[in-house]
């Protein structure tokens, strides 16, 4: 990869708007409600193309780069069966109960419906999660600093790291946001002409096709093993995925997207920044039109290289995570280069920047103003949470070496989620729509269901289970924590006192009254948006069955 002047330029110019950002809004975070929510006040599009560009960090764009070279056409459920279906529920059913309670994060949430030890534990669980996934931000942009200036490892990451923290420090969430959208159509601009490249040398869809199956026979596979989303998806022995139906529909579909999208504070926070709750009912909404077209721009180089490149020795040198960045240098001249090496570092700070600020308002709210030090002024609470963002990028840093040990980001970033987010959700829909659930209950099942994540993945780790790749003992790691979560809860909660209804209004789907949209044209409803959604997703399905 061969950097010229205008290329530096273009990057330089990047990180001045980026840090103009933070320096701009820097007079606006007076509270630390300004700081942590950016004072609830920001416009729905703009909250809804931050709702989506949180979730574009490195994971996203290098990670389902690698991870489509690795397992081939199926990561589109990623995108479609594994998001799109969660943003409307979200969206539709649960921001009502977000932004309506005036809870500041998630696990306040939790408080509200359930006790003080659930919240405690969902807020540790969550900052140990955002911790070592802003690791994997880290690890990717220090991957790339390591190409552009041949830097170390660590002095990548350090570099890559004070530049996020400067920008959070300055702003906020508002900068985080602001950034955010401006992130969003960097990434477009920055990786769509690598797609119609990479499309046109691998001879269109259809050469894309021939050369699938030619490096699946390669591999000893059938022909369709890696160029279909849905055809094969029956038995786990006919996809790269090595799931089944049942795996993909219930560990991906379900545990694991809606754990996600619907209990993740990172992409919730967004949405609580919005200036009103239509706004923040729309935000996912909104983010899940560009969502359902993100293959076009991520999956399909990953595609193209493990087409060009099928023994990985060449392009990929080893490593599925090198696919992205090795097409940039393949392809792009140059100037475009710049602006695809900016895109890069787009994706990179806004998945980190959102990881950091969701860890400093759980932090600062949930943890220290709650356990460590209650009742000081708000002036207190907004420099911890500022103390707490410096701590995130320290810790970042240290976690970046982590995902050295794995050769594909997504497989790290799903281990995750099923550890965290799975047996949370299980917690979240029993509470929602079960006002007998009682708080006991809900802790019980949330311990025991992380704990039986970790008892999987020991058993998978150390060779007593088995499954046909690290992805599928993902989701079913994610299947047994959610089902042990939900059952533990349901069987604690027939021996244990519920709340009574009138603390559960507003907290509870039956005992809340339901947000009303008939003011509203029908084209702005947001079931309406939904529906749309919906059949936009499942169109683009039946294209690429």
């Amino acid at each position: 990869m061969h950097l010229h002047f205008v290329d530096y330029l273009i990057i330089a110019i990047y990180f001045v708007f980026v840090l103009g950002i933070g320096f701009a809004l820097r007079g606006k975070m007076k509270t630390s409600e300004d700081f942590f929510l950016s004072g609830r006040s920001i416009p729905g599009w703009i909250t809804g193309l931050a709702f989506m560009s949180a979730n574009l960090g490195a994971l996203e764009v290098m990670g389902m780069a690698a991870n489509s070279a690795k397992y081939g056409m199926m990561i589109n459920h990623f995108y479609w069966l594994g998001a799109i279906p969660a943003m409307c529920f979200v969206g539709v059913f649960m921001m009502p109960f977000y932004y309506g309670s005036k809870a500041r994060s998630v696990p306040e949430y939790l408080r509200l419906r359930y006790d003080e030890k659930t919240r405690t534990l969902n807020a540790l669980s969550f900052a140990a999660m955002t911790l070592l996934v802003s690791g994997i931000d880290l690890y990717a942009m220090a991957l790339l600093f390591q190409q552009l200036l041949h830097w170390p490892f660590a002095a990548s990451a350090i570099a890559a790291a004070v530049v996020v923290m400067i920008y959070i420090l300055l702003g906020g969430l508002t900068s985080s946001i602001y950034n955010e959208v401006l992130q969003f159509f960097l990434i477009v601009f920055g990786f769509l002409p690598l797609a119609i490249l990479g499309l046109k040398a691998v001879g269109g869809f259809t050469g894309l096709n021939t050369s699938l199956e030619s490096v699946a026979m390669q591999a000893g596979h059938t022909a369709g093993f890696y160029d279909h989303t849905w055809a094969n998806v029956w038995s786990a022995s006919d996809n790269a995925l090595g799931v089944n139906a049942f795996g993909l529909i219930f560990g991906l579909g379900f545990v694991l997207s809606f754990g996600y999208w619907c209990t993740d504070f990172l992409v919730v926070q967004r949405g609580l920044a919005a200036r009103d709750m239509t706004a923040a009912q729309k935000t996912p909404l909104i983010a899940a039109v560009p969502k359902m077209f993100f293959p076009l721009l991520v999956i399909l180089p990953g595609l193209v290289a493990i087409s060009l490149d099928p023994h990985m020795d060449k392009l990929l040198n080893g490593r599925y995570d090198n696919a992205l960045p090795a097409l940039l240098g393949h392809f792009y001249p140059s100037g475009l280069l710049g602006i695809g090496l900016t895109g890069l570092l787009a994706s990179f700070m806004s998945g980190m920047a959102g990881n950091v600020t969701a860890f400093n308002t759980v932090w600062t709210y949930d943890i220290y103003q709650t356990h460590v030090n209650p009742g000081k002024p708000d002036h207190h609470y907004l420099t911890m949470g500022r103390i707490a963002t410096v701590a995130a990028v320290v810790v970042g840093v240290l976690t970046a070496f982590i995902v050295l040990r794995f050769n594909n980001l997504m497989d790290y970033l799903q281990l995750l989620f099923s550890f965290f987010n799975a047996p949370l959700f299980a917690t979240f829909m029993l509470g929602m729509f079960w006002k007998r659930t009682t708080s006991h209950a809900a802790f019980t099942g949330l311990l025991l269901g992380i704990l039986s994540a970790a008892g999987h993945y020991v058993l998978y780790h150390f060779g007593y289970i088995h499954y046909p790749s690290a992805m599928a003992a993902n989701f079913y790691q994610a299947i047994y924590a959610w089902s042990v979560c939900f059952v533990v809860t349901i069987v604690v909660t027939s021996f244990t006192s519920p709340k009574k209804d009138e603390e559960l209004v507003g907290l509870v789907y039956s005992l809340t009254p339901v947000n009303r949209h008939a003011h509203l044209p029908w084209y702005q409803r947001p079931a309406i948006w939904a529906l749309g959604v919906l059949g936009l997703m499942v169109i683009l399905n039946l294209i690429f069955w």
